[in-house]
């Protein structure tokens, strides 16, 4: 008899040599210059040596001073993130279509519109219910499905659904502990399982928005330096490619718009969304070869200050939500003129011939744009796809993680997995345990609002207006899963797959995957 996979016992792996690599290389020097600046401040101070110092001596002990002020400076907003209080529950309505939709994944006998009367019980050994357990199990740290009790089910589901910590059942109200127990009771029919009653503390759930944040400290040099090299491109982008720093209504970027451009006549401007990191530093080159291949069409590079390691920035950890962020960039590019969007309300005011004669006069500005976005960025895309899917023209996602992270891999693999190799210390020291990047993971997570569905999307299966790009060996991504449920929805040819492809090597100059999303920008249709 074949072994329930929902039932193995995840294996510890065993710590590569880069992991050390990089941990004593890198991570460690960083990290060991605060308190090797508290020591050195200390003793100067106590033994008042500061004033027999030359010039580079005293150089130094002002660093050092400095990163003492910093380090109690990010000590406080370190507290004050750990302390925040998750953000309100979103819309009931959307929550009950996601949860929907996650329960009828991969059920080929349901139509989207299914009610939660058609979902019938699976059998424990249904390899539909056998797969669904195996990947649900990753929100429960992969512990085997069975050793999952009810008690953590819906502490699970009570933060999924409310955004908070569960308290005890007797005082939920009437209409909560209906929606808990409906969904308890749906989650057991499609996972061919029920659960037992009583709790197993050994299969804590993971509730990214109310688990205890993970922030590492870093140097004020180290800042100081991303600052300064993601101003230097600026200036750059600025001076050579004639791009112009705006913002609206709290929302920043970067333009370039061609001189003789026309929004009619002109071929369709790009929307470059990036992802975690240090921000133009880390995507330079996707940047400049936008600007150096394609000088005649518009591009727009929305600046993220809370995910680029820019704690100087007064939004640095003030990130805007969905909603927020959605009608903003919708606003701008509206201004702009790149897109005509008429609210539902005016398109209720004019007849068929009126809409004609509209449609004409706004030409191709009724197009949309081209959207790009990487990793993190995928999530702003999704939100565009859910609030104004007419804007979007065309849709490139390279390493998105926004499809099936309704499965927990990318939450675990980005935050709770122990680090093992080299790049998964890098990630996690330079990026996820960033104070910034964690504040947004685990205090402004919306798994609702940033998972993006097959059905939200315009044209999926038009390769020419739709393209995915995954990697096989991606560190963060599920890419295997993302691809078969790409596929099950009749997506092909728009999938770029490489099985040894890396989260981020698609943007990488000269590879495979940077070739092909500038060879799929260049075939924009007429």
């Amino acid at each position: 008899m074949d072994v329930d996979s929902a039932e193995y016992h995840t294996q510890s792996r065993r710590r590569t040599p880069s992991f050390y690599v990089v941990l004593f290389c890198l991570v460690i020097p960083v990290w060991s210059s605060i308190p090797l600046s508290w020591l050195f401040v200390l003793y100067v101070l106590w033994s008042g040596t500061i004033w027999s110092f030359a010039w580079p001596a005293r150089t130094l002990f002002v660093v050092a001073l400095s990163e003492v002020f910093f380090s109690v400076y990010h000590f406080h907003l370190s507290r004050a993130v750990s302390g925040t209080v998750p953000f309100a529950v979103g819309d009931l309505t959307d929550i009950h279509i996601a949860v929907k939709r996650l329960l009828t994944t991969g059920l080929a006998h349901l139509p989207v519109n299914a009610t939660d009367e058609d979902m019938i019980q699976l059998e424990p050994d249904d390899p539909l219910a056998v797969d669904f357990r195996n990947t649900m199990r990753t929100w429960f740290r992969k512990a085997p499905w069975s050793s999952v009790k009810l008690h953590e089910v819906r502490k699970w589901l009570y933060w999924s659904i409310f955004n908070a910590d569960m308290p005890p059942l007797e005082t939920l109200s009437t209409s909560q502990r209906a929606i808990l127990d409906r969904t308890v009771d749906l989650l057991q029919k499609r996972s061919g399982y029920i659960f037992q009653e009583g709790s197993n503390p050994a299969a804590q759930p993971m509730r990214v928005t109310i688990d205890d944040v993970n922030i590492l400290w870093r140097p004020f040099t180290f800042y100081m330096a991303i600052f300064s090299i993601n101003f230097c491109f600026k200036k750059l982008y600025e001076f050579v490619w004639d791009t112009h720093y705006g913002h609206r209504d709290g929302l920043e970027y970067l333009i370039r718009i061609p001189k003789h451009w026309d929004p009619v006549t002109g071929p369709r401007p790009t929307v470059f969304l990036h992802g975690l990191g240090l921000g133009l530093m880390q995507y330079n080159s996707m940047i400049m070869h936008l600007l150096q291949r394609f000088p005649d069409r518009p591009l727009l590079v929305l600046l993220q200050p809370h995910i680029s390691q820019d704690i100087f920035h007064p939004r640095y950890l003030k990130p805007m939500n969905r909603h927020q962020t959605a009608d903003r960039l919708a606003a701008l590019m509206n201004e702009l003129g790149w897109v005509h969007h008429d609210s539902d309300d005016d398109e209720t005011k004019y007849s068929e011939e009126e809409k004609e004669i509209a449609y004409l006069l706004n030409g191709k500005r009724n197009r949309g744009v081209t959207m790009m976005s990487h990793s993190n960025g995928s999530y702003i895309h999704a939100w565009m796809l859910k609030g104004y899917p007419k804007m979007i023209g065309r849709s490139c996602f390279a390493d998105p993680v926004t499809f099936c992270s309704w499965e927990g891999d990318v939450c675990y693999n980005f935050v709770y997995r122990p680090c093992t190799t080299g790049i998964e210390v890098l990630m996690r020291y330079f990026v996820g345990a960033e104070l910034g990047v964690a504040n947004l993971i685990q205090r402004h997570f919306d798994w609702v609002s940033n998972s993006l569905w097959y059905e939200e999307i315009p044209n999926a299966r038009d390769p020419s207006k739709t393209l995915f790009l995954l990697g096989g060996k991606d560190v963060i991504v599920h890419s295997k899963r993302v691809k078969r449920y790409l596929t099950f929805h009749g997506v092909n040819k728009g999938i770029w797959y490489d099985p040894n492809g890396m989260h981020g090597q698609v943007l990488l100059s000269g590879s495979r995957g940077h070739n092909e999303i500038l060879r799929w920008l260049r075939e924009e249709e007429t």
